[in-house]
């Protein structure tokens, strides 16, 4: 089965629990569908480089996805009849990551270099 990265941008008056409800039921779109959820990825409350539909802010999340083409036009198509969900995207990739998405490892870097500033080091 193919792989996918599917990125989906929520309003910002969501709460973090209503966000991961949505990713539940999109979650559950995939497996109904017979695809894999292989791993989600909740990149927070970030501010957008212009507004779109009123919002300043949307929460970021990250879907992993092996499924078949089918199970991933059925996503797509539930995420643009969600209100909630203000942008998205899917990408069809040769393989998933298995450490983390490049915004999870800048996430870490800077805790790191954050850490390391409080302790007196560079």
């Amino acid at each position: 089965m193919p792989f996918y990265e599917h990125v989906y941008l929520a309003r910002q008056d969501l709460a973090p629990a209503q966000v991961e409800g949505l990713t539940d039921a999109f979650t559950k779109v995939i497996t109904d569908h017979s695809g894999n959820v292989r791993g989600t990825e909740y990149w927070g409350l970030r501010s957008l480089a212009y507004r779109i539909r009123k919002n300043r802010k949307a929460h970021y999340v990250l879907l992993n996805i092996e499924a078949p083409a089918a199970a991933v036009q059925e996503l797509e198509r539930q995420v643009a009849l969600n209100e909630d969900v203000i942008r998205y995207q899917t990408v069809r990739v040769e393989a998933l990551e298995a450490d983390g998405s490049a915004m999870v490892r800048k996430t870490e870097r800077s805790e790191r270099s954050r850490r390391n500033r409080d302790e007196g080091g560079w």
